[in-house]
């Protein structure tokens, strides 16, 4: 039914994607040639082919336990110690998550990873700074499904095949280079050049995309002035997408409230329940979509 999927970014409330997914997954045989994701959506892809979601709420209950702040301000004044506990307990949760499962990615879809390059010419502090205030612009004031700022200012997108990292550890850093967000992670660096979060290009990452005739499931985990799900065709393509039918529970990088996982999930699985319903009217309008740029 859908050749192709992408999983936007969006932190924490990519849980409401992994419920929707275990919701449409097996009813409709969902079995996509390639995913495209960016950030935590593409950890999430990556995921959904290593383990079963409730086993990872529950690790993250238990990794998130006993950290009670998103910021401690007190290691302003340690040496070598961080401000911000995401990146660190994030890289040893994509470890632990996907270690001894490593290799089933190879027998699930071909999943691509965006990251984007820094331009060259404001230099990496300064483009970090750029690429926040654009990519907030693009968030809270243009609230624009595809952003335009980041690809204007130089940023450049690149997409990675999870497929192609040799072992777990290099796929952690993967991913985290897709969600390197200063200051809750550090700068990172790909191949001596340093990237920031894939969303500074596109936090929908349809670039990624092959240009394939056929229907492409769209997953977003924000709320954009549009129905709850709606077709744009795309050349020969009919991209369906779906957002949340709320605001989730969870905030991004909200690393306090782990039992805010589960609210989200569950909501994706009730408006998983609510897309089934509706796929055969989603079906029609994608068959009878006209060609449309990006908005």
């Amino acid at each position: 039914m859908f050749d192709q999927v992408v999983f936007a970014g969006g932190g924490n409330r990519c849980w409401w994607q992994a419920g929707f997914w275990d919701v449409v997954k097996p009813e409709i045989a969902l079995a996509p040639r390639v995913i495209a994701g960016i950030s935590a959506g593409a950890a999430t892809a990556c995921m959904l082919y290593t383990r079963d979601s409730h086993w990872v709420m529950r690790y993250y209950e238990e990794a998130l336990r006993d950290n009670r702040k998103n910021a401690y301000w007190g290691n302003l004044w340690r040496r070598g110690a961080s401000v911000f506990p995401h990146y660190r307990i994030y890289r040893q949760a994509l470890l632990d998550i996907y270690g001894e499962r490593f290799t089933e990615l190879a027998k699930g879809p071909e999943i691509r990873i965006g990251v984007s390059h820094v331009p060259r010419w404001l230099g990496a502090h300064i483009s970090v700074a750029a690429g926040l205030v654009a990519y907030n612009i693009e968030k809270y004031v243009r609230k624009k499904l595809h952003p335009t700022l980041g690809q204007a200012l130089g940023f450049r997108p690149e997409y990675m095949r999870a497929q192609d990292c040799a072992d777990a550890e290099e796929l952690a850093d993967l991913i985290l280079q897709s969600s390197c967000t200063p200051p809750f992670t550090p700068v990172l660096r790909r191949g001596g050049k340093p990237v920031l979060d894939g969303g500074m290009v596109d936090n929908v990452p349809v670039a990624a995309l092959d240009a394939t005739p056929g229907r492409v499931l769209v997953m977003v985990t924000r709320l954009y002035p549009r129905p709850q799900t709606f077709v744009l065709a795309h050349g020969a393509q009919q991209r369906v997408y779906v957002q949340p039918s709320r605001k989730v529970p969870i905030s991004s990088w909200d690393y306090t409230q782990p039992a805010l996982m589960r609210p989200t999930y569950d909501l994706g699985r009730a408006d998983g329940e609510a897309f089934l319903r509706r796929v055969p009217e989603l079906l029609e309008r994608a068959a009878s979509a006209r060609p449309a740029g990006h908005s």
